[in-house]
């Protein structure tokens, strides 16, 4: 068995580990905005029924506005596995889909032949070259490489990898090409913040598309910089997948919930993988509430508590790396002591095993875990 991937998160364990009660430590350590707004009502039929098809329309009505795009799906979010593995089945069943070899066209249960490598018996194809292998009457691209930007969210290249595909850390979207079936982008990306014009990845697209290939964005830090997404041109990307995250710029992470964009067919696919129900009503009552709600007081907020955050790292002569409105990420040769210094303090930050030298800070929720982080950063001996 594989080790758990790293998150932020964990108080209850650091807690354990270095003491005090999780209730009373400031948590740092995630990229999900500390300041919500206030809930909205949530209608009693929604806690009380089954979310009926009525919710899921009214949240994907509000989250087309929202967004700018046409085709949503509501989606339980889509960093969790259970999502993120749909898309290798997506591409198992490329056939269907329309992702093929060139030299292979397949409809229903029919094999048409384009060049002279593929033999066609009892509905079954024989292996001549090495690209083409038979699976229950289904075609199997054999050629299954994977491309992740990285380093980023762990999921990815582990869903991939455990559907037998191989993945390729790449550190640039330049590096992608026709060898790829697909590739995963997070845009602005974690825990670094870098971003891609849309420009280069609608080029990107357009580049896995001519390869038969799907490109997956994943925005889910993309709310407060609305430009940076490809969501409104979705519709003419027809290999694009785009995933967003609900819970962190509105600071519902506990919902769980996120939102699929893509052409009708590949939404189609994945509403049935995940059967009905997939997402509550109260959450679909609450998307539905809130996305059609005034966020410009969101960022005036998230602008505010990253500004805050940044004087107290300076303060303390830490430099940033990167980042998003939601968090900042630090590079400083003592960040293992630095991490092991807040949690004495009871301040959980976030580190990374493959970056020992990195620390991921999130946004403090008022001035009075400013204040607490400055002068514990304050007291770290240098």
């Amino acid at each position: 068995m594989s080790a758990p991937i790293a998150h932020g998160g964990g108080i209850t364990a650091a807690a354990a580990a270095f003491g005090g009660r999780p209730q009373d430590w400031l948590d740092l350590s995630t990229g999900i905005n500390p300041c919500p707004l206030a809930l909205p009502e949530i209608p009693t039929r929604a806690w009380h029924r089954l979310p009926d098809s009525y919710l899921v329309d009214e949240a994907r009505r509000a989250a087309r506005d929202y967004y700018g795009s046409g085709e949503i799906l509501p989606l339980p979010v889509p960093g969790t596995q259970s999502v993120i593995q749909l898309l290798p089945r997506l591409l198992r069943q490329g056939r269907q889909f329309g992702v093929t070899d060139d030299r292979v066209a397949a409809t229903d249960d029919k094999v048409a032949v384009t060049d002279n490598r593929i033999a066609v018996t009892d509905d079954r194809v024989a292996v001549t070259d090495d690209k083409v292998a038979v699976t229950d009457d289904r075609i199997a691209v054999t050629d299954k490489r994977i491309a992740v930007v990285s380093p980023t969210y762990g999921e990815y290249a582990r869903a991939f990898a455990s559907a037998g595909f191989t993945v390729d850390a790449v550190d640039d979207i330049a590096a992608i090409g026709g060898q790829y079936r697909l590739a995963v982008v997070v845009n602005p990306n974690n825990p670094d913040g870098r971003i891609w014009p849309a420009e280069a990845l609608a080029a990107l697209h357009d580049r896995m598309k001519s390869a038969n290939g799907l490109l997956v964005v994943d925005e889910a830090f993309g709310d407060a910089d609305p430009a940076l997404s490809l969501a409104a041109r979705a519709q003419d990307l027809p290999n694009l997948i785009i995933f967003r995250s609900f819970g962190k710029f509105f600071g519902l992470a506990g919902l769980r919930l996120g939102f699929a964009i893509a052409r009708e067919d590949i939404l189609a696919r994945f509403e049935d993988w995940l059967g009905p129900w997939a997402v509550s009503g109260p959450a679909l009552s609450l998307a539905a509430s809130l996305l059609g709600s005034d966020v410009a007081a969101i960022r005036r907020s998230l602008d505010e508590r990253s500004g805050a955050l940044q004087a107290a790292l300076s303060a303390a002569g830490l430099r940033s790396r990167g980042g998003t409105a939601l968090f900042t990420l630090v590079a400083d040769p003592r960040a293992s002591d630095i991490y092991t210094h807040l949690c004495g303090h009871h301040i959980l930050v976030r580190k990374f095993d493959y970056a020992p030298d990195w620390l991921r800070f999130g946004l403090t929720p008022d001035a009075a875990a400013d204040r607490r982080l400055g002068a514990a950063l304050q007291g770290f001996e240098r």
